[in-house]
């Protein structure tokens, strides 16, 4: 049995250097920490200290607080009653006459009259009021290649018609030349 409290013995003078060791490293930080721990632990001490004296005066802390307050001011709130109609004489005293709400009436004629906006165009153009077509946009973008379709339309008719004239002419130019010679004939 004096192995093992030996053994516990050393273990413990073991840990003892350790932690002074590391109490070296750490000297700063940890004299703060014991400052903390120290300063905790009075806090603490004062604590139970208060509770054993409400203990011994027989009252809960929070009666103790209450008292240290009431030293102060004692107030107590009334009780309004607005919505609750009461049945006990005492109480419908306690009861508030119903609110009449005030008249706005011209709070809201005034920001009427500020909201009204003045007329900035007197004439409007119908044309930029009218909604426009629904296909206005397909319009725009086609009208490009319409006009170079039109001007070839245009080409076109024109080439015919002078073909028909062409056609016209040689058939009234051999008509007039038949007519010629049956005249010419019949002389």
């Amino acid at each position: 049995m004096a192995a093992p409290s030996g053994r516990a013995g050393e273990e413990e003078e073991e840990e003892k250097a350790m932690a002074a060791a590391a109490a070296v490293v750490e000297e700063p930080e940890l004299g703060r920490l014991e400052e903390e721990a120290r300063k905790r632990q009075e806090r603490l001490r004062a604590l139970r200290q208060r509770a054993l004296q409400n203990k011994s005066s027989g009252e809960p802390e929070s009666k103790q607080f209450r008292r240290d307050d009431e030293e102060e001011t004692v107030r107590h709130k009334e009780i309004k009653l607005r919505n609750y109609d009461p049945e006990d004489e005492e109480l419908k005293k306690r009861k508030v006459p119903p609110a009449k709400p005030a008249s706005v009436e011209d709070v809201v004629k005034e920001q009427l009259e500020a909201a009204k906006p003045e007329p900035i165009i007197d004439e409007v153009d119908l044309a930029n009021l009218a909604p426009r077509k629904p296909d206005w946009d397909l319009k725009r973008d086609v009208a490009k290649k319409l006009e170079k379709l039109d001007k070839r339309t245009q080409r076109a008719i024109a080439e015919l018609i002078r073909e028909r004239l062409k056609g016209q002419e040689e058939e009234l130019a051999s008509a007039v030349g038949s007519a010629k010679q049956d005249g010419s004939d019949s002389d």
